[in-house]
């Protein structure tokens, strides 16, 4: 099941500024392992779902997996052959904006090796260098 907001205030948003470093969300708040963004980038909701679906399968559904980004701004998209002008395109789906640094998933109740090997398996889904932590790294 791909995520998507329930309801929005407005149907199609600016993108904003992408290119800039976490503020917040860049410790490990739940789980022991995570993936942290190395790069800026934006995340679409059937990346997210790929990469969740690959961390349960590698891990046999062992385990807690948190997901810590939400797609909440919609993407749009001109269909093709349109001519350029005459306003926004339609929304084709979600994504979310992913800062340098912060977490996007944390795992826990599984070993190092394995959680390492799934994050390594997820992190070819993802647009944008990631990299691997552990809570004793971080601090």
């Amino acid at each position: 099941m791909i995520m998507q907001p329930k309801r929005q205030k407005f149907r199609r948003t600016f993108r904003g500024n992408i290119n800039s470093i976490a503020s917040n969300g860049y410790t490990l708040s739940f789980g022991e392992y995570g993936l942290k963004a190395m790069d800026s980038g934006l995340m679409t909701a059937r990346q997210i779902e790929s990469v969740r679906k690959t961390i349960t399968h590698h891990t046999k559904r062992g385990g807690k997996v948190w997901i810590r980004v939400f797609p909440y701004m919609p993407i749009t998209r001109k269909s093709e052959g349109v001519k350029m002008g005459s306003g926004k395109g339609n929304v084709i789906g979600f994504g979310t904006p992913i800062k340098a640094g912060s977490i996007l998933f944390e795992i826990v109740g599984v070993s190092e090796d394995m959680a390492k090997e799934a994050f390594r398996l997820a992190s070819h889904k993802i647009p944008f260098k990631v990299k691997f932590v552990k809570v004793e790294d971080q601090y």
